[in-house]
């Protein structure tokens, strides 16, 4: 197994693909045959239990994070080789939390799993900066547009205050008539393109579906570019890095503030409960 198991996957702003990115690499990897645990982070505004059909009104991070149920209480399988550990959605639960024990949680993961991605919420945010330094590398998810990349940049800046490792760039809503490269982005950023994600309808059919696009139609162009980069995974991953140091989150300074209300849809199929709202595009 690679010495580098826990990733978190981040964007400037809500919308751009992050949550989408993070369950449909994740299936993918997991239809390969590796063990993956998709982990949403996002404490204040979470949104993957909805993608995966989970119900926030059952045991989730939050409940960890307070002191009051374990790891495991909050791990729910959804398909062969995967598992989501959600957040809730309750702002009393999310008042009780103690964001700097996720540390702990990510360091009983990472030794289960062959892979666990941190869905780290957007903005600027204490908790938005502590999965960014405790992963072994960051990958940041960004759309063409001229606002999406200069907020991806902001991303990069707050995972070097966090003395994470950039590791990645995962541009997603490509179209072929587009005046930028995802290349020339990567380029302007000075971080490695490790994906391209075209644009393609199927992915809000999908979401609407209640299953991964990978799962849902997997010769959509937007689904075979996500599983072509989980064939590429242990390649990538093994270009990527190592980080000089990861933060000390008991120490690591609050960032005050909040990111952009994501936007809101239906969610997806593959756990065991009730369907909840979610972000249209995470």
């Amino acid at each position: 197994m690679s010495d580098k198991t826990v990733f978190a996957i981040g964007s400037g702003k809500g919308g751009v693909g992050k949550t989408t990115t993070t369950v449909n690499l994740g299936t993918a990897l997991a239809q390969t045959g590796e063990r993956v645990a998709i982990v949403d982070t996002d404490l204040g505004m979470a949104n993957l239990a909805g993608f995966v059909s989970l119900s926030t009104e059952s045991t989730t991070l939050h409940d960890v994070l307070s002191g009051n149920a374990s790891v495991s209480d909050a791990t729910y399988p959804l398909t062969d080789n995967i598992v989501a550990v959600p957040s809730g959605t309750g702002l009393e639960e999310y008042a009780e939390t103690s964001p700097e024990g996720l540390r702990d949680v990510v360091d009983e993961l990472r030794e289960k799993f062959s892979y666990v991605f941190l869905d780290v919420g957007a903005g600027v945010s204490h908790e938005t900066v502590l999965p960014l330094g405790l992963a072994d590398a960051v990958l940041v998810v960004s759309t063409p547009e001229p606002a999406s990349v200069h907020d991806t940049k902001k991303t990069l800046e707050l995972t070097d205050h966090a003395r994470g490792n950039a590791g990645g760039l995962i541009i997603t809503r490509t179209r072929s008539e587009s005046n930028v490269s995802p290349e020339d982005i990567a380029s302007r950023l000075g971080i490695p393109l490790v994906g391209s994600i075209p644009d393609d309808p199927a992915v809000r059919e999908s979401l609407y579906a209640g299953t991964p696009l990978v799962v849902y139609d997997s010769q959509r162009p937007a689904a075979v570019a996500y599983k072509q980069l989980a064939a590429d995974f242990s390649d990538i991953v093994s270009e990527i890095g190592t980080a000089d140091g990861s933060a000390d989150l008991r120490s690591e300074p609050a960032i005050t503030g909040a990111g952009p209300d994501p936007d809101r849809s239906t969610s997806t199929e593959g756990g065991p409960e009730r369907v909840s709202d979610t972000e249209t595009d995470s």
